[in-house]
């Protein structure tokens, strides 16, 4: 018996990549599976693919359960469909992950608006959209007196945790989705509800195009950044087992650790309000003082 045994979870963005391995590790460890996907390219480009129903065939060749939804994660009532998917096919559900994405790689001197949109609609208010619906479902299980035990997954990235060159657009989206699990966390944890993120450290088709061949590392015949590294955090994560909320993982090749995030560092205290001339020499001393923080990815 696996740990998500008759759990049932929303995968987003489950055709490819890291959203494949994710469903497909659910499933092993027992879990329906709504495998969502929109069959569109890096850029939200369609393809004409149906890449969500090749992986419920995989899963149902393995004795699994699983159902392709083709809805649009950042589409509101899109959103609320992929949800009743869940409740209509398997009677219920346990755990959303936000996992489907989008990139607009550019130098911010080049970026467009239309680029900065295209970005914050799929990451952000796709994070939003689903979830969203999923916890009023939740709640009002709660408000009726049932048993919640409820997982929202939400997918962060060290470009949002510490900025990534040329990623302004999906740096920004990434960082605004680790402040919302935090207040998801703090917020939903009344309902039965943990919210929690993943940064993720994996060869997929977005992260293939931005740092190539270094994706390709082995070590002691691990392939370290295979997606399927990740599936059983993810997987964890969704299961009854997983109370821990509000917190961000990493995970590279076979090192898990967990993100500390932004917090109070070094400080001085003045006698009454700063001038404006003493503040550098006080800067300075600061910033001796703060420990060395993870460089943008990018830069040397």
């Amino acid at each position: 018996m696996g740990i998500c045994e008759d759990r049932v979870v929303i995968v987003t963005g489950a055709g490819r990549g890291l959203g494949r391995a994710y469903a497909l590790e659910l499933a092993r460890q027992g879990a329906a599976v709504v495998v969502n996907d929109l069959g569109v390219g890096n850029h939200g480009e369609d393809t004409g693919e149906r890449p969500g129903e090749q992986v419920v065939a995989e899963i149902e060749a393995m004795g699994g359960r699983a159902v392709a939804n083709f809805d649009d994660v950042a589409d509101w009532d899109g959103g609320g469909r992929i949800v009743q998917t869940a409740l209509d096919t398997f009677g219920g559900l346990h755990a959303v992950v936000n996992n489907a994405g989008i990139v607009r790689d550019r130098m911010f001197v080049s970026a467009t608006v239309d680029e900065w949109d295209a970005v914050m609609r799929v990451h952000l208010r796709g994070h939003f959209c689903t979830s969203r619906h999923a916890v009023d479902y939740w709640r009002a299980e709660a408000k009726a007196g049932r048993q919640v035990d409820a997982r929202i997954i939400n997918t962060t990235s060290g470009a949002g945790l510490q900025g990534s060159i040329g990623q302004s657009a999906y740096s920004a989206a990434k960082a605004g989705i680790a402040g919302l699990t935090l207040v998801q966390a703090a917020e939903l944890g009344r309902y039965g509800i943990t919210a929690n993120a993943i940064a993720p450290q994996a060869r997929t088709r977005m992260t293939e195009g931005a740092f190539g061949e270094a994706m390709s590392r082995k070590e002691d015949g691990l392939d370290v950044f295979a997606p399927e590294n990740t599936a059983p955090l993810l997987a964890w994560l969704c299961s009854q087992e997983a109370e821990v909320t509000g917190q961000v993982f990493e995970l590279l090749g076979s090192k898990l650790w967990l993100s500390l995030g932004w917090n109070d560092g070094p400080s001085r205290q003045n006698d009454g309000r700063w001038p404006a001339e003493k503040i550098g020499s006080a800067v300075a001393e600061l910033m001796a003082e703060r420990p060395a923080a993870k460089p943008v990815y990018g830069t040397s």
